[in-house]
């Protein structure tokens, strides 16, 4: 440690500060925070949170120590996640972003006057960043939170009701246990089985009509001939408004597949004739298709 002098008096300068910089206002000027022991940042933390409180926030002096603060405080952000190490490397990032959040908001609602170190009230709001992550990301399916929370006192009613009347629990003792209704209690339940999910792929039965089918497999598609029913159902009642010469023309081009040639012959009229009545026809039926009354 070594001390440097500054309008405020001496203060103990610890490893990691730069020795041969100049303070900034009242405050030492740590040339690497990343690079500050916990012991040593649990000490300067203070001056610069006594700092914070008489600088103008938004002022380059104040973003100056409050990001000093956070440099120096990130040993919190990685003591919180190593809790999380089973979840595997490759979330590691996500978990150190997530807990940073938490150190930020630590750092912006951390008062002096409480007379509390800094490390004991960031803990709490580090990690429960880093839950609120997992518990927002690990879900299968979209859950809202409300929901989310029920799985969670669910599963702890469950295994206390268990454990004290030696058998599962019913919808009625729970919902009396959680004092909710039962209805509340189904919509949990039902819930918790968008935590996770299983592969499609995955095999339907072990035996029976199911052995070594997937899921996949016993999944039905839609039926195309099934819009051509709608149509049919939409079309037949504008059919019966038609009058008899249209209603031929329709069954002997669509019916018969007649040419409209064909059909000027069979009915005396123009091969031109023929094709303007037939649009005609067409377009009336095809309004009244896409007509939403």
């Amino acid at each position: 440690m070594t001390a440097i002098t500054h309008e405020a008096g001496t203060t103990a300068l610890p490893t990691g500060v730069g020795r041969s910089v100049p303070a900034v206002g009242e405050l030492p000027l740590v040339a690497d925070p990343a690079k500050v022991s916990p012991k040593d940042a649990r000490e300067l933390s203070k001056l610069y949170f006594d700092r914070l409180q008489s600088l103008e926030e938004g002022t380059e002096e104040y973003s100056r120590a409050r990001g000093t603060l956070i440099e120096m405080n990130m040993s919190l952000v990685r003591f919180s996640a190593r809790r999380f190490r089973s979840r595997g490397p490759q979330e590691w990032e996500d978990i150190v972003q997530v807990g940073t959040i938490g150190l930020i908001k630590a750092i912006d609602r951390f008062d002096l006057s409480r007379e509390t170190e800094f490390t004991t009230f960031a803990i709490p709001y580090i990690v429960g960043e880093m839950k609120r992550f997992f518990r927002d990301t690990s879900w299968a399916v979209h859950v809202p939170r409300r929901l989310q929370e029920l799985r969670v006192e669910l599963a702890k009613a469950r295994d206390h009701l268990t454990a004290v009347l030696d058998a599962p629990p019913t919808l009625a003792e729970l919902a009396a246990y959680l004092e909710i209704t039962e209805d509340e209690v189904v919509e949990g339940l039902v819930a918790a089985n968008g935590y996770t999910a299983g592969s499609i792929d995955l095999p339907a039965g072990d035996d029976g009509e199911d052995a070594g089918r997937s899921y996949a497999d016993t999944i039905g598609a839609a039926d195309p001939a099934m819009e051509l029913v709608e149509d049919f159902q939409a079309l037949a009642p504008l059919l019966a408004k038609l009058d008899d010469r249209e209603r031929s023309i329709l069954r002997m081009r669509f019916g018969q597949e007649l040419t409209q040639a064909d059909i000027g012959a069979e009915l005396g009229y123009s091969q031109m004739h023929v094709s303007r009545l037939l649009s005609r026809t067409l377009a009336k039926l095809r309004a009244g298709m896409l007509t939403d009354k």
